[in-house]
């Protein structure tokens, strides 16, 4: 997985998927520009005959079916349009009679014309088409494999329209359209890949380039997260050591003069339950201002001076959470950070009166609830702020192969859940 995540991975990959895409499609249209060029071929071979050898040396009286005459144009011409790849010479007249072949059985023979023979013979130009072997013309050609078909004008001494017609075998055209495909082949297979090897180290020298930089921002953001946490160990330290002893001291101090008895009794109880208050209040500042060490205190205790500062307001928490040995210290983490994101939002936004958070383990998986019954909020408002903070917490959930949902509904509470596999 790692490997696919890989710049110069996915840039190969997709340089690999583009090649082989384009090299199909240019192989198609290649072999459609090569099928034209080889008809074309043909084209210009059966035009080049048709005007230097046969029209030239067409006798009067063969568009008559003068043997004599067929007999001259035989010699003088058969060899010389028999050339190549051709495979069958005919000539016709406009009535579809055959006044020369080169297999004399057809000679005098007429057959039916088609809309394109008859086009060519009137207006000129030429064509090409697949011989159709089941036409009786074509009974002599039936054991070729396949015919190409290439028919143009000529004239006779006497100015009659012939129709010249020759037959290439289909295999000799595929032959042509293999000679000219092979020239577009290593143009296009030699292009793409000289630019994706041309791209390949210059993609390289960028990932690393971008390895580097982000390494040297994760430093960078180490160093702060370093520094930061030393400046918060700090700051609860002094706190711990200073105002919280001093406060506790005269929590104890007041409790002990209530004690004693007297006429103040009741306001040194008072102010003594201020002090405590105040003192829950101040070790629930300690605990968003350093998370606890989890291995220490254990995740129920983290937890209950979590929700102090709730339970001062008047709200009514339950706390429930398994044991987590055997748990690393990451996903503890974790599951607690979720946990205090979550108190804080039912705190500052929820407005409500019982709120239950509940760890609890089943095997590898460790599950987080922290549910409350406070206004809710509608998830699918765009505006909505209420959880940004857990949101900004989902890739590192991610990452740690867990799973978080929130659901809500306006009046109905708000329930957290998070899902993870302990490593």
């Amino acid at each position: 997985m790692r490997l696919l995540r890989n710049p110069l991975a996915q840039f190969l990959g997709a340089g690999i998927l583009i090649i082989v895409v384009a090299m199909l499609a240019v192989l198609r249209l290649s072999d459609t520009a090569a099928q034209e060029e080889a008809i074309d071929d043909a084209v210009a071979t059966t035009e080049l005959l048709a005007e230097s050898v046969a029209e030239p040396a067409i006798p009067r009286g063969l568009v008559d079916g003068d043997p004599g005459a067929i007999d001259r144009f035989d010699r003088a011409v058969s060899e010389r349009l028999l050339v190549g790849d051709v495979q069958r010479i005919k000539i016709w007249n406009k009535d579809g009679r055959i006044v020369y072949s080169d297999e004399t059985e057809l000679i005098n023979q007429t057959f039916a014309f088609g809309g394109e023979e008859l086009a060519v013979l009137t207006a000129g130009g030429h064509d090409a088409e697949q011989s159709d072997l089941a036409k009786p013309e074509n009974q002599f050609e039936r054991s070729s494999g396949g015919l190409l078909e290439v028919y143009t004008r000529i004239w006779s001494p006497e100015g009659v329209p012939l129709l010249f017609e020759v037959y290439y075998s289909a295999e000799d055209i595929e032959d042509r359209k293999a000679r000219v495909f092979s020239a577009f082949r290593p143009i296009t297979l030699g292009g793409m890949t000289a630019l994706v090897v041309a791209a390949v180290p210059l993609l390289w020298v960028l990932t690393r380039r971008l390895d580097r930089t982000a390494r040297d921002r994760e430093r960078l953001l180490r160093s702060a997260v370093d520094a930061s946490l030393a400046e918060r160990r700090r700051i609860a330290r002094d706190l711990h050591d200073t105002v919280v002893q001093d406060l506790a001291g005269t929590a104890f101090a007041l409790s002990a003069s209530a004690r004693d008895g007297g006429a103040a009794r009741d306001e040194l109880d008072r102010m003594g339950r201020s002090v405590r208050s105040s003192l829950r209040s101040l070790r629930s500042l300690l605990v968003e201002i350093l998370p606890p060490n989890l291995a220490t205190s254990g995740l129920h205790a983290a937890l209950e001076d979590l929700v102090a500062t709730a339970a001062n307001r008047g709200v009514i928490v339950e706390v429930e959470a398994d044991d987590l040995e055997g748990v690393d210290n990451n996903t503890a983490g974790l599951v607690w950070r979720v946990a205090q994101e979550a108190v804080r939002n039912t705190l500052r936004h929820a407005e409500a009166e019982h709120l239950h958070v509940r760890v609890t383990t089943a095997g590898p998986t460790v599950l987080l609830e922290v549910i409350d019954d406070g206004r809710g909020f509608d998830p699918n408002e765009a505006g909505d702020r209420t959880h940004f903070g857990l949101r900004g917490m989902e890739s590192l959930i991610h990452d740690a192969g867990g799973h978080l949902e929130v659901t809500s509904a306006p009046g109905q509470g708000t329930r957290v859940r998070l899902q993870l596999e302990a490593r």
